[in-house]
């Protein structure tokens, strides 16, 4: 399994606004499970990141990856919501 350090290793050197992560990225970068991931996704509030479709197909399952720079923004909003909140 990917780690955070890992993947910002990984992707250092890359635009992070045109570089695409697949699922298990995500997942290390952002400490939650798949199905919270995809619940988040649903919930418009939350502000997750919809994926980017990677090919044509409308199948349950058709391959989708995140713009890096869009997680690492939902990341970084969550840490300021705390951070409010704490001061």
């Amino acid at each position: 399994m990917t780690t955070f350090s890992a993947a910002t290793s990984l992707h250092s050197g890359r635009d992070p606004q045109t570089t695409l992560i697949r699922i298990t990225e995500v997942m290390a970068i952002v400490g939650l499970a798949r199905p919270t991931i995809y619940k988040l996704m649903q919930q418009a509030e939350s502000g997750f990141p919809l994926p980017v479709k990677l090919s044509n197909s409308t199948a349950r399952g058709a391959p989708v990856a995140w713009v890096l720079s869009e997680v690492q923004a939902w990341t970084r909003s969550r840490i300021q919501a705390r951070d409010r909140v704490a001061a």
